[in-house]
């Protein structure tokens, strides 16, 4: 099929959006299909970016075609756009959508799209209703959703808020697949040196970028209230609000050794190096869809503690995989004495088994499936 994938790609870092989108167009590629990226040349303004940065330094991916054609905040363009992607009249549209904000543009695009009576639209939801609510969210997205004919999502979270939606086409629940585009796992003890952390400490890690709904401060409060030494957290990742809030539990943890503080967006290439590091991964989040670092987690193999919130449980079996815990500081705090306590090779051979079925041609063969079913209909 001829196919476009509308959504953040290189230079943009969009953290695991942009790798993604990117990982899902190489395997589409794989599988035959002739396919872009369309990307954009304004995602956000400035003065709505919350990180330092919109921009990659990673090098470009030569092996993938992307077209910077979209401005997420120029109607003349997204008329242009949508203009432009009905003549060119591609089989299938995937469109990744995020945030509300975006929807005006999408929604746009898709419905000139559409106007060939030959090109299907499937979306691919993260999320449907954003973490940080804001007044309009609701009217936004349902534009969007009404301008797409199909929809995937990754977990059950945002599976029952589209059906909330009353939205007319099928919906696909499939499995986040593995984000396998950053190294195989190093040596831990090498991973450390690299990385100038304690090679004697069980380390905890927390990545990614740093907001109110990943719960950071009551990690930092769980923290605080264990007694074992030996246990040192490692935060790894971009401030993407006020640090302030966050000041009293950062000093009072690093004054006794238990943080680590790795206070900036994450390379690529570096990625591999934190998770081969770390002795478990932990998510305490207050509420989710599904994270994009849970799938890093199982690449790397490395078990996981997560808030039994939204998504999250989707992809950690308690025990098994890993531990799911309430998002609450002793609550925290107890999982992660009881994780150290059974160690991490208890977790190790479940985890083995449930990654298997995070896989990138299950996931894309999925959506054209899904494509072929429309076209029958």
């Amino acid at each position: 099929m001829k196919i476009v994938l509308i959504g953040s790609a290189h230079p943009f870092r969009g953290g695991g959006m942009t790798s993604f989108n990117e990982r899902l167009a190489t395997e589409l590629q794989a599988q035959g299909h002739d396919i872009y990226i369309l990307n954009f040349t304004t995602q956000y303004p400035a003065f709505l970016f919350p990180g330092k940065t919109q921009f990659t330094s990673d090098p470009v991916p030569k092996h993938l075609k992307i077209v910077r054609k979209l401005h997420a905040f120029n109607p003349f363009n997204w008329i242009s756009v949508g203009r432009m992607l009905r003549k060119e009249s591609p089989d299938l549209v995937i469109v990744r959508f995020w945030l509300p904000l975006m929807a005006p543009a999408f929604g746009t695009v898709l419905r000139l799209v559409r106007g060939n009576h030959h090109t299907r639209i499937i979306a691919i939801t993260d999320n449907i209703r954003p973490h940080e609510k804001r007044l309009g969210d609701q009217a936004l997205t349902r534009y969007f959703l009404r301008a797409c004919d199909a929809f995937v999502c990754m977990s059950k979270k945002v599976y029952l808020d589209l059906q909330s939606f009353r939205v007319a086409g099928p919906v696909r629940l499939l499995a986040h697949p593995l984000y396998d585009a950053f190294g195989e796992k190093a040596d831990q003890r090498q991973a450390r040196e690299k990385l100038n952390l304690p090679a004697d400490k069980n380390i905890l890690l927390f990545f990614g970028f740093i907001r109110k709904y990943k719960g950071l401060d009551i990690l930092l409060q769980a923290m605080q209230q264990l007694n074992d030494d030996s246990i040192v957290l490692v935060v790894a990742g971009e401030f993407y609000e006020s640090k302030a809030v966050y000041e009293p539990f950062i000093s009072a943890l690093q004054s006794t050794g238990k943080l680590i503080l790795h206070e900036s967006f994450i390379p690529n290439e570096a990625i591999r190096y934190y998770f081969s590091a770390a002795n478990g991964l932990i998510q305490p989040y207050r509420s989710a869809t599904q994270s994009g670092v849970t799938p890093l987690a199982y690449h790397f193999d490395l078990p996981m503690i997560v808030t039994n919130v939204g998504g999250l449980p989707d992809y950690v079996i308690d025990e098994e995989t890993g531990l799911v815990t309430e998002p609450e500081p002793a609550a925290m705090a107890a999982a992660i004495t009881r994780y150290f306590t059974l160690g991490e090779n208890h977790f190790g051979p479940a985890l083995l088994l449930e990654k298997k079925r995070f896989n990138w041609s299950v996931f894309a063969s999925a959506i054209t499936d899904l494509c072929a079913e429309l076209e029958r209909k």
